[in-house]
């Protein structure tokens, strides 16, 4: 796999696609922090670290409206591919559907949203934009 941020939000997507209540992904540093961030923002319900074997696995709740039955991520899209990266400055930091949508980064100092970088003049490689 060359791509495993790709595979995460693929995951993901098929799983919201098919309905699914729990998804199952293979766990790794980077995307425990884009886990988090998805929980803090309120687009999964709950999400639980699973030690099994060397790698472990992250369990993720979906979260869906019991109205409706819509999910509450309506678009997952990888940006910066290990092909062709794609850096920004704190300057050009991108809005995503004009503030309604969080931009993820991979920063100096850490993971985190577009909208708690910007206070800190921090730019990064823009992983994925949710919303």
């Amino acid at each position: 796999m060359t791509d495993p941020i790709a595979d995460y939000l693929t995951r993901l997507r098929n799983a919201i696609k098919a309905g699914h209540r729990v998804v199952e992904v293979p766990a790794s540093n980077l995307k425990k922090e884009i886990t988090r961030i998805l929980f803090e923002k309120g687009y999964i319900l709950s999400y639980k670290f699973v030690e099994d074997g060397p790698q472990g696995t992250i369990k993720i709740a979906l979260k869906y409206d019991p109205v409706n039955k819509v999910n509450a991520i309506k678009c997952l899209k990888r940006v910066s591919t290990p092909g062709l990266r794609k850096y920004v400055g704190y300057r050009d930091m991108p809005r995503v559907l004009n503030g309604l949508g969080i931009a993820i980064l991979s920063t100096s100092k850490g993971v985190m949203t577009n909208k708690e970088a910007l206070p800190q003049q921090l730019g990064g490689e823009v992983l994925c934009y949710v919303y």
